[in-house]
């Protein structure tokens, strides 16, 4: 990569860029509330079974998908549509829709490219899946998939210890030991999910798919998902 590449990747996988994630915590908040996360262990757990048998395993092969499909429109438009439909409760579906939007909307103000507008242009107001966008945008610039996708899974790993942090709650070095911890569970994903195949795409999480529906009802909350 070169470091044009490499500061655009840390740039729209940065929790700076403005896309409203850590307003998300994917069923966690709950899971937290009913006391079956309480601790360090506990959120590897939880965000283990998310990267790689969850809402971030179907990610990660749409995100590959999408990357591959960037010359292809009607193709891509179709994947987009699937994406966005791709999920098992109200909240991870706004979860991921509106931070699709946001990251559509800054990037391209901040990193314009004609192949972005053409696709925004295309699908205006469908909603649209976080991981596309992301997918379809280092697609453009011509970053490579493998470190696309895996800055992609980083973002969305960190993003769940982070709020994990604030609702357990752990302290900032458990945090950091947390995000060491997954690295070879990203880097995993990252290489599976270039091999997977929408025909057999699906999730085995149940209990983290009740803890997003369940999450709907909450009394007392802090995140959006």
């Amino acid at each position: 990569m070169t470091e044009r590449d490499l500061h655009r990747l840390l740039a729209w996988s940065s929790p700076a860029y403005p896309t409203g994630g850590f307003s998300y915590s994917h069923g966690l908040e709950w899971a937290v509330e009913t006391g079956a996360v309480h601790g360090l262990d506990d959120v590897l757990d939880y965000v283990t079974a998310v990267l790689t048998r969850g809402g971030g395993w179907v990610d990660a092969v749409l995100f590959a998908h999408a990357w591959r499909l960037l010359d292809h429109p009607a193709a891509l438009d179709v994947l987009a549509r699937r994406a966005a439909a791709f999920r098992g409760s109200a909240e991870t579906a706004l979860e991921s829709r509106q931070q699709g939007a946001a990251f559509l909307q800054v990037t391209r103000k901040a990193w314009p490219h004609p192949a972005i507008d053409a696709f925004a242009a295309r699908n205006d107001r469908a909603p649209l899946a976080h991981s596309v966008i992301f997918a379809i945008t280092c697609a453009a610039h011509g970053i490579a998939l493998n470190p696309s996708l895996y800055a992609y899974l980083h973002a969305f790993a960190t993003g769940l210890v982070s709020a994990g942090v604030r609702l357990v709650p752990l302290g900032q070095t458990q945090a950091q030991i947390a995000i060491a911890r997954l690295a070879t569970t990203i880097a995993e994903v990252c290489t599976a999910a270039q091999e997977g195949q929408l025909a057999d795409l699906g999730t085995a999480a149940p209990a983290a798919e009740l803890c997003c529906l369940h999450h709907e009802t909450q009394y007392t909350r802090l995140f959006r998902s």
